[in-house]
């Protein structure tokens, strides 16, 4: 098992941090991206009292601030969208629901306009207004002003630590940290909703740097189980010394070995042939199939695409750039974990609530199989989901915040366990060995790409000491500042997502959508249901069916043992 104790002196001394006066709110949403914002303006427009605690600055944090996304818009045509749900369907390996396929279609197209008097839409050149992609840093600029015009309460810099729960264990609020003020916050709430985004385990992808999984493990802690976690393997190609993962220019890509031999990619199998290639050495790209009209465009499109390549940071010498059109650069493949993945926090209902009462889940955080299956429903499907799953939530939560009889002052229990309170004594774990011992397993392409039987076994089993020793013995309470206690948890997110990922590609014995079993190569039609997986100390799965049957392993079943 990797080493990540360092000593066994007790932890810092605990620095005085301010407590703020708790703050009542009927929805709280921890999370300030895309789905956040969005979850924010319906239940605000609902006529809530709304609270948002983003980890980051809500306007400026999470993938889609960095990106251009791009909405699945199809018109309120019957045969046009049943022809674009059937074909989704017809990839989505058996486990998508067309039924919220439709929803989220109509939805989409009948909000998306509702913000034109924050966002400046593009028109075309008959002057029709543009709805389907955004500018992706002015969306979430005009998502900040639009719900702060209505009254919405922001916290920026203000990672949430934990969920709070009542004597019933119905969720009533959460506390956490505002980390530049060194001030701990505690709002209470009718509703919870979860926007907390995927996780990409640290690997770089831009505007990815607060996805570590928070959300999913603050939800397992409220006994939440999870749904398509082995739907986990959506890589993008970036240039090799960049975090640039744009990934529109490369579809005019063409891929060249370190002998300068040209690498023929199938259509619809880019991902697993580079992932070949790289694994035998270095891999080179050239952008000059791209059109002119295109290259034109590119700048005021995605202007942050070509800052890597001006700066010669992609390859090039040191500030002499580099021009991708006509040079070659090396290039990888960043794992986007369950961003651009389809697995999340599993669904109890149509509202977007969870298991939990008073807890709902929207965006990235949430499995996104419904609409996606065991594909990706890359910017577009999930762009659409961020903003109804968003909209779905926010109108939920706030209906629930005006039932008569509510209380904010019963006594709340506060849920956070690994990387806050450790089960035994505390002793000095290092977060980033934690987090490097969890990058070990979650990255490599032989291990995430390709995945085998008996490797994934090994990492289960690897992955369940890092847990054992850092719930038993990680102590974020006592940190000496609110960033040790803030990194402390997310290195406990980060191992619990990589232990129900890795234990659900470990159950389904067979390759569907995304998730490719080298060891079982076929799809098993069988198993062409959602796979459930859980827990934390003792880690539970099961497929979804009439009788369905839990699956126990070796490698899971003494995770629990002290």
């Amino acid at each position: 098992m990797p080493n990540i104790r360092v000593s066994t002196a007790p932890p810092t001394a605990e620095l005085p941090i301010a407590e703020l006066p708790p703050i009542a709110a009927d929805v709280l949403v921890i999370g300030g991206g895309l789905s956040g914002t969005w979850a924010a303006l319906a239940a605000a427009q609902a006529g809530a009292r709304v609270v948002l605690a983003d980890k980051g600055y809500c306007g400026a944090s999470g993938v889609a601030a960095t990106s251009g996304p791009g909405h699945w818009w199809v018109p309120p045509d019957a045969d046009a969208r049943a022809e674009a749900i059937r074909q989704r369907m017809a990839i989505a390996g058996g486990i998508a629901d067309p039924a919220w396929m439709e929803r989220i279609l109509d939805i989409t197209w009948t909000t998306l306009p509702t913000i034109a008097d924050v966002y400046d839409f593009s028109t075309d050149e008959t002057g029709t207004v543009q709805y389907r992609g955004l500018r992706g840093p002015e969306y979430l600029r005009a998502m900040r002003r639009k719900i702060h015009r209505l009254g919405v309460r922001i916290l920026d810099q203000s990672p949430a630590l934990e969920l709070l729960a009542d004597s019933g264990g119905t969720i009533v609020g959460a506390r956490g940290l505002r980390r530049q003020r060194g001030e701990a916050w505690t709002v209470r709430a009718a509703a919870v909703i979860l926007a907390t985004g995927g996780c990409a385990f640290k690997s770089r992808l831009l505007g990815s740097h607060t996805n570590t999984g928070d959300g999913h493990l603050m939800a397992a802690e409220a006994g939440v189980d999870f749904s398509g976690m082995e739907f986990s393997t959506y890589h993008t190609v970036a240039p090799a010394h960049s975090t640039m993962t744009r990934s529109m220019s490369f579809a005019f890509a063409t891929y060249y070995d370190g002998e300068g031999r040209e690498i023929a990619v199938p259509p619809g199998d880019t991902t697993r042939t580079l992932a070949r290639a790289m694994l035998e050495g270095p891999v080179l790209c050239s952008l000059h199939r791209m059109p002119a009209d295109i290259r034109e465009r590119l700048r005021r499109v995605q202007p942050n695409m070509m800052l890597p390549f001006d700066r010669g940071g992609a390859g090039g010498g040191a500030g002499g750039g580099l021009d991708p059109f006509t040079q070659r650069f090396p290039v990888l493949l960043r794992p986007e974990g369950t961003i651009r993945g389809s697995g999340g926090i599993r669904l109890a209902d149509d509202d977007c609530g969870t298991a939990a009462d008073g807890l709902f889940v929207v965006g990235d955080a949430a499995t996104r199989e419904p609409v996606a299956g065991a594909v990706s429903g890359g910017g577009a499907i999930l762009a659409a989901w961020a903003l109804s799953s968003g909209v779905i939530a926010g109108r939920a939560a706030a209906a629930r915040a005006a039932r008569p009889g509510r209380r904010t002052d019963s006594p709340a229990r506060p849920l956070g366990q690994a990387g806050l309170r450790p089960a035994r004594h505390a002793a000095a774990v290092d977060p980033r060995a934690v987090t490097a011992a969890v990058q070990a397993e979650m990255l490599p392409y032989d291990k995430t790409i390709f995945r085998r039987g008996p490797a994934l076994a090994r990492s289960l089993s690897l992955l369940d000491g890092v847990w054992r020793d850092l719930r038993d013995h990680l102590h974020g309470e006592g940190a000496a500042t609110a960033g040790e206690t803030v990194q402390a948890r997310e290195s406990a997110a980060l191992t619990a997502v990589a232990r129900w990922c890795t234990r659900a590609a470990l159950d389904r014995a067979e390759s569907r959508g995304m998730h490719l079993r080298v060891d079982a190569p076929a799809g098993n039609p069988a198993l062409a249901r959602r796979l459930t997986v859980g827990g934390l100390d003792r880690l539970r799965s099961r497929f979804d069916g009439p009788s369905p049957q839990p699956l126990e392993h070796p490698a899971t079943t003494q995770a629990g043992a002290a």
